[in-house]
């Protein structure tokens, strides 16, 4: 009888930056996957990116673990928007499940194993649509007497999904114009300041000249599917990507920056339901949504430096 859980696959998004993306591959690589699909944009047209790109993708030279390794390498640079959203197309077309990171997720050595678990776990459960590594709760549970809980928000700083999860996916959240105009919105979230705030991602999304990130459209994915996303009570992912040179997390004043990877504890203490624990999701974001972003468009107003109009 089997005892433990087999790694599940692993999908690696890199790009320009061979400094993360080789803490990143120590982390994979201290895993140890059966199977590490890699997938890289191509290098930009000013000319500044190839020898990084370069320097990036190298780094997978140094798998040096019994391992099935894919790449999926671009000549052309198609953006922030489509590129990861390309990477997990193909991911997805070849794998059931999977474990998801990219060059700037950090994750702890536990991550993988949790993932793969809940994999493995609500594997036929349509209900859960994603498992999330990260939780900016700051150490406050909800319900100790669990290792995660279930929740409408969801953390795309490492994850894992479904194949069954993922082919509902809309890039161009095309329902969104027919729902809102019948209501479906109205009273569908727990205040006004959240409708406003979610949806205006959604219309964001929709007017946009370019689209330059793929999360937003996942979130509506699930949200028009009723799904749910599994939230760990550890925080298991750093995000290194913040600074000058990052696309969206620009602030060297964010305060996400400072949540560290520590590993959750095993075996994990699974809730024997699922309900969206709509307390944590309440506590989440009122700190995280209305304070911090208020915050931090306040600052940007008064032009402090290292603040950017955020959110």
């Amino acid at each position: 009888m089997r005892t433990t859980t087999p790694q599940a696959p692993v999908l690696f998004i890199i790009f320009n930056r061979p400094e993360q993306t080789k803490k990143v591959f120590e982390m994979i690589r201290k895993a140890q996957p059966k199977k590490l699909y890699v997938a890289a944009d191509g290098p930009r047209n000013n000319g500044k990116d190839n020898q990084r790109c370069k320097e990036t993708r190298a780094i997978i030279d140094l798998v040096d673990w019994e391992c099935e390794v894919k790449t999926l390498f671009r000549d052309e640079n198609i953006g922030c928007g489509l590129g990861p959203k390309r990477a997990i197309d193909w991911f997805f077309e070849n794998e059931e499940e999977g474990i998801i990171l990219e060059d700037d997720c950090l994750p702890s050595e536990s991550f993988f194993k949790f993932c793969s678990e809940l994999l493995e776990k609500y594997r036929h459960n349509s209900q859960i649509m994603h498992i999330g590594g990260s939780n900016f709760q700051n150490g406050w549970v909800s319900d100790s007497d669990y290792s995660y809980y279930f929740s409408n928000f969801s953390h795309e700083w490492g994850w894992a999904s479904w194949r069954r999860a993922w082919k509902h996916y809309d890039y161009e959240v095309s329902t969104y114009p027919e729902l809102k105009k019948k209501g479906y919105f109205d009273k569908y979230f727990s205040n006004f300041i959240e409708k406003k705030y979610r949806l205006s991602k959604v219309e964001k999304t929709i007017n946009a000249k370019e689209v330059t990130w793929w999360d937003y459209q996942w979130d509506y994915t699930k949200l028009i599917n009723s799904g749910l996303s599994i939230i760990p009570h550890q925080n298991m992912i750093q995000n290194l990507g913040f600074g000058e040179d990052a696309t969206h997390t620009t602030s060297a004043n964010d305060k996400r920056q400072e949540n560290k990877a520590s590993d959750i504890s095993f075996p994990l203490a699974h809730p024997n339901f699922i309900i969206r624990d709509g307390k944590a999701d309440r506590r989440y974001f009122k700190k995280f949504f209305i304070i911090t972003i208020l915050r931090r468009k306040i600052f940007a107003y008064l032009r402090v430096p290292g603040y950017t109009n955020w959110g």
